[in-house]
């Protein structure tokens, strides 16, 4: 079935509801669900979120209802994003991925903003202090964005011999900088030369793959970005057929085919934002909620995606995996 049939069945179903149910489900709270990539790619991070919801007795569809935007790389759509969300009442907004988190400290004040990201929020301006928030801003901080350096030291480890690594970014990314630099401080330790390439659509990640295999790089490293990590589908078959060998932060990029990740676990991540936008629905205010860090890192490797490129894995980084796909 094709999506818009899928989306006209959907729509039909809601329309034929009971007018009982659908004025029960009026009067329960809203949360809003704002995210800079793709529900394609984050499906195993929304039923954490819904578990976290469940553990402070809230059940969508049954006690809370949640609205859903997602700006599918279009990072300049999200501020019209979270408008939509706030006129449909949203009591608390949950702002996954940076872009989503600087829409909302645009947006509002006062509306509570449960975030999930990779950065410092002390350092943005979005609290006063991890332990005492003190505004309308408080959330789970993982650790992705500052693994990407490590990704490189990972992939070298697999062909030392390299003496070119090609790094993917979107230069609309909020964290781009920052990965740029860190990226340059892992080059002088390393002693590799790295390959910077952009992608912020579709077709410019295609069209880095044979970038990759002209520049004779050894291997690829994909940047931490919400649109980059939601097309894990595509990044997984498109190193598989110009074989490239290539690390993600995500999971579901090896199982989707491709050799290896290493990143924050993000489901452990979104289950505490869960969490959060249940206690704070029930009365607490996010000034008061200190700031948590998720420290889940997982390390995932397919074998069955490196006999494909010829490569072994060195026995040290396989006792090291979290998981190995065979």
């Amino acid at each position: 079935m094709r999506r818009r049939e899928f989306i006209t069945l959907i729509g039909g179903a809601v329309t034929g509801w009971p007018i009982a149910a659908r004025a029960q489900q009026s009067t329960m709270p809203v949360i809003g669900f704002l995210h800079a990539g793709s529900a394609d790619g984050y499906a195993r991070e929304l039923v954490a979120v819904r578990q976290g919801l469940s553990e402070t007795g809230y059940i969508e569809g049954q006690s809370v209802a949640i609205e859903y935007r997602w700006a599918d790389g279009h990072y300049e759509q999200l501020p019209d994003l979270l408008a939509d969300l706030l006129r449909h009442n949203a009591a608390v907004v949950v702002a996954a991925t940076l872009a989503s988190v600087a829409a909302a400290k645009q947006a509002s004040a006062t509306i509570p903003i449960v975030f999930e990201l990779g950065v410092d929020p002390v350092r943005l301006g979005l609290v006063a202090s991890l332990n005492r928030p003190g505004g309308n801003f408080t959330g789970i901080v993982n650790l992705s964005n500052t693994l990407v350096p490590k990704r490189v030291e990972l992939i070298h480890q697999i062909l030392p011999n390299a003496v070119s690594i090609a790094l993917l970014l979107n230069p609309n990314g909020q964290n781009f900088k920052t990965q740029m630099d860190d990226l340059l401080a892992a080059q002088k330790s390393l002693g590799v030369q790295i390959e910077f390439l952009h992608a912020r659509t579709a077709s410019e990640i295609e069209a880095a793959f044979p970038k990759v295999v002209e520049q004779r790089a050894g291997s690829l490293v994909i940047g931490a970005d919400a649109f980059l990590t939601s097309k894990h589908d595509e990044l997984a078959a498109l190193a598989a057929r110009y074989g490239v060998p290539t690390i993600h932060e995500s999971r579901a990029f090896v199982t989707a085919g491709g050799l290896m990740s290493y990143g924050a676990d993000l489901t452990d991540a979104y289950h505490l934002a869960g969490i959060y936008a249940g206690r704070v629905l029930k009365g607490e205010k996010p000034a008061d909620l200190p700031v948590q860090q998720s420290t889940k890192i997982e390390l995932v490797i397919n074998l069955k995606a490196a006999k494909a490129l010829g490569l072994a894995f060195p026995l040290p980084l396989l006792g090291r995996a979290d998981e190995v796909i065979e």
